[in-house]
């Protein structure tokens, strides 16, 4: 796994996700929001909340409600922003098959200390671009539309008036060409721009399953196993696998020439890779995008079935350990033991279907307090999204 630089901005306040709305891609046929900024005005469990904006996210819903493409779509972007890691096979059948349409239609917003970035494109896959549009605090200040052949895009940004603004690939981001060839003003605007690249460019995905699928970051190189390794964290890694209660010691060797992690049993060495469980396997992907995410490589973080493997109260410490970074995450499960107050709050939990996603304490007409057992009403069917 290839060292990333740490996610940094000029801007020392909130730099999050607020909001992102998807249309007519892959299950999603109409608009789909996912709204992070209806934080309620609850008293526990601050920390799941910054500046109004839900900094911890839990997702639950059916098989087949899309979740995964949820995650899918809200990473789309770092296809035509970045240089990073990216998937293709999962933007295959890209448009939504009972839409007429082949445009896909997509909005972010972002909160970036006191301003509002909200960036909109259309594309009709994942690699080709119908339009886009970036606003800053309301305001428009990159325009471009491709229908009709239109090669001209429109940028008000201060340090790109004499940015040549003719651009024939369709596949070219006019956002990331105006980022990567002006040289850009020193004003709020500009850093609010620059701020949001760099959240962008920092963003990860990843999945617990057995395929282990990300995108964001550098592409990795090398196993998980010399990556730990390389870092010098096989005594951390042994720590961290104890408090999940998977009681070992471990030990370097080497095979062949090449050092390796095994489990020390005194006398005899068992290489950790031989004998590892499943469940062992994913907490060992875990913990190597954990160690970027302590050191702020990481922006934001989608884990799509985080706790697939996992005893549920593995996945009550996997959510403690990511609250404690201060890192702003999704996750999705189907494990309602760690729907909770006492882990997070019902603001924070979401719950949805292929048309809609709520908090839960929009998913009832009751008021939710810190008493409640949130595991139990979900459970008796006390939440719905219509």
């Amino acid at each position: 796994m290839n060292k990333s630089s740490n996610f940094a901005c000029k801007q020392k306040n909130v730099v999050m996700l607020r909001k992102f709305k998807v249309s007519n891609f892959k299950c999603f046929k109409g608009d789909f929001e996912f709204d992070l900024s209806t934080a309620k005005n609850y008293t526990f469990n601050p920390e799941c909340v910054k500046g109004g904006i839900v900094n911890n996210a839990m997702i639950y819903g059916y098989n087949g409600c899309g979740k995964s493409n949820l995650g899918w779509a809200v990473f789309d972007i770092i296809e035509h922003l970045t240089e990073k890691a990216r998937l293709e096979f999962p933007y295959m059948h890209y448009t939504n098959a009972y839409n007429d349409s082949r445009e896909a239609k997509f909005d972010y917003e972002f909160q970036i200390a006191d301003s509002i970035v909200r960036y909109t494109y259309v594309k009709t896959d994942y690699k080709t671009i119908v339009s886009e549009c970036l606003y800053i605090n309301g305001n428009e200040v990159i325009s471009f539309d491709r229908h009709n052949e239109n090669t001209t895009f429109v940028s008000k940004l201060k340090g790109t008036e004499t940015l040549n603004k003719t651009i024939t690939d369709n596949k070219l981001s006019v956002v990331k060409y105006v980022k990567n060839n002006s040289e850009l003003e020193d004003n709020g605007e500009n850093n609010a721009f620059k701020c949001f690249f760099a959240f962008v460019e920092h963003m990860l995905f990843f999945r617990s399953l057995e395929d282990r699928t990300y995108i964001g970051l550098e592409s990795k190189k090398g196993t998980l196993i010399n990556d730990i390794i390389q870092q010098g964290k096989v005594q951390d890694f042994e720590k961290f696998l104890n408090e999940a209660n998977v009681e070992c010691k471990l030990a370097i060797v080497d095979v062949m020439g090449e050092k390796d992690i095994a489990f020390d049993f005194g006398a005899n060495k068992v290489l950790f890779r031989e004998i590892m469980s499943t469940g062992t396997s994913s907490l060992m992907l875990f913990y190597c995008w954990y160690l970027q995410i302590q050191k702020k490589e990481v922006s934001f973080v989608f884990i799509d079935e985080f706790d697939a493997f996992y005893h549920h109260k593995l996945s009550r410490l996997v959510v403690k350990k990511l609250k404690e970074t201060g890192i702003q995450f999704v996750l999705t499960t189907h494990n309602t033991s760690i729907m909770s107050n006492d882990l997070m709050r019902p603001d924070c939990y979401y719950l949805m279907n292929n048309k809609k996603i709520l908090p839960l304490h929009k998913c009832t007409e009751k008021e939710l307090r810190e008493v409640h057992n949130i595991e139990k009403i979900y459970n008796a069917g006390g939440f719905y999204v219509e």
